[in-house]
């Protein structure tokens, strides 16, 4: 899981810090925090049975983008399927937060490049309205 602080060096978190641009956001309850070192310029929707369940629109960032702000304790973890996805959510309210995979862009897993699929619907004064959703036939893709 990626804890607070964790996932990127001392450099890019100086930088980002130094920007001032991180977009914030929680779960329902504010038990789960966390923040992005930017908005957003598309999302996701994937109509696997998870997915719709939920009914998230995904925002990829990578590791070194994303950072947990709240104690890694208060989030818990969903694996299904392959069990490659880490799908966290509030351990509390249960609101689903974020994910953590290898890069699918290819249609197969790529390890070395992990992506940080974050809620989008969870951010703090982003309008979610203004940016593009791309649909994902998870349903019949995986």
């Amino acid at each position: 899981m990626l804890a607070a602080g964790s996932g990127y060096d001392l450099c890019s978190r100086i930088i980002w810090e130094e920007r001032g641009v991180a977009i914030k956001g929680s779960c329902h309850c504010g038990q789960t925090q966390f923040e992005v070192s930017e908005a957003p310029a598309g999302v996701t929707r994937c109509t696997c049975s998870l997915c719709a369940k939920r009914g998230a629109l995904w925002a990829y960032y990578t590791p070194a983008q994303f950072r947990l702000t709240s104690p890694p304790e208060n989030v818990a973890t969903y694996l299904w399927g392959s069990r490659t996805v880490k799908h966290h959510f509030c351990a509390s309210c249960g609101c689903g937060t974020y994910s953590e995979s290898p890069d699918w862009s290819t249609g197969k897993p790529d390890f070395e490049n992990p992506k940080v699929g974050v809620n989008a619907r969870l951010f703090d004064d982003v309008d979610l309205d203004a940016v593009p959703v791309t649909v994902i036939d998870g349903k019949n893709l995986w």
